[in-house]
């Protein structure tokens, strides 16, 4: 009987330990990004390489951009409002805090002021950036693709902006 009661015991005893639970979380699969002023591209990084680089401003001028990122194929991944759960996150009950956001970081801003936004009804979900020149020179910014406080995807090389006295260099 002792043994009865004991093996019933551990019985108990194990089952009622606490499973352990993985949760996966979902990542950005992102290998690049490109930077557009007025659907121009203006510039990509993709694999870690920079591909095109001609982002300017005057001084005086803003110019607002739209940052598409890149899967490892180099196709541009499509924004989506849908949350891991598949469920439409358009409802009251969403909070804004599980979309993934756009960090810029690192740059000089006696040169430029470097912003970014998350436009959702303007531009259908694309990040943008927004560069505004204060004195002639170059600078640089680091972009960071944020995700549940963690960083899904960041730069692997700085982003130049040069800022010209150069009224005919292209502002918005």
């Amino acid at each position: 009987m002792k043994k009865f009661l004991f093996l019933l015991l551990s019985f108990l005893v194990i089952s009622c330990e606490p499973e352990e639970v993985v949760i996966e979380e979902e990542h950005s699969d992102v290998d690049g990004f490109i930077i557009e002023l007025n659907e121009e591209e203006v510039y990509r990084e993709f694999a870690g390489a920079i591909v095109t680089n001609n982002l300017s401003v005057s001084i005086g001028h803003e110019i607002n951009l739209s940052v598409h990122f890149l899967d490892n194929e180099g196709n541009e991944i499509e924004h989506s409002d849908e949350g891991h759960d598949g469920h439409d996150h358009n409802d009251e009950d969403h909070d804004d805090e599980d979309l993934p956001e756009v960090v810029v970081s690192g740059n000089d801003t006696s040169i430029a002021i470097v912003s970014t936004e998350h436009h959702e009804d303007e531009h259908e979900g694309e990040y943008m950036v927004s560069i505004t020149g204060l004195s002639a020179g170059t600078t640089s910014f680091t972009l960071t693709l944020m995700h549940d406080g963690h960083a899904d995807y960041t730069s692997t090389n700085p982003v130049l902006v040069t800022v010209t006295s150069d009224s005919t260099v292209a502002s918005n």
